[in-house]
């Protein structure tokens, strides 16, 4: 059973994003995208100043058996990536919403927000896809 901490808002390409007080916001792969991918080798993110769209690729997780584009749940500028995640990806199978993070956006629209999922919605969503 995958974990979903309900302090975070989903996507249905199973992506998080945890919104901080200061408006930026932290986004990731979820447990369940991590367990489907498997052994993650290579993480992909934004360049710091990007701007990433919501529902758009903004960066890609590949693994052992196949690769899969990450996509943000929200729109915003880019302001900090993992650059840990470089030498070890493997961190975003060991902690997919700590140390496995990816980037961090200051979010442009925080209405945005009111269109993603909660998590019993994205339980909900990934049980149906199991």
């Amino acid at each position: 059973m995958s974990e979903t901490p309900s302090d975070l808002k989903y996507i249905d390409t199973h992506q998080w994003v945890r919104v901080h007080a200061d408006g930026t916001a932290t986004v990731g792969i979820t447990d369940f995208a991590q367990e489907q991918l498997g052994d993650v080798v290579y993480i992909g993110v934004p360049e710091v100043g990007e701007t990433v769209t919501g529902g758009e690729e903004a960066g890609v997780a590949e693994s052992v058996k196949s690769a899969s584009d990450v996509f943000s749940p929200v729109t915003g500028e880019v302001l900090e990536v993992n650059e840990s995640l470089e030498d070890e990806p493997e961190k975003v199978n060991e902690d997919p919403y700590g140390d496995g993070w990816m980037f961090k956006v200051k979010l442009a629209d925080k209405s945005e927000l009111d269109g993603l999922m909660d998590a019993d919605a994205y339980a909900e969503h990934v049980a149906a896809a199991e």
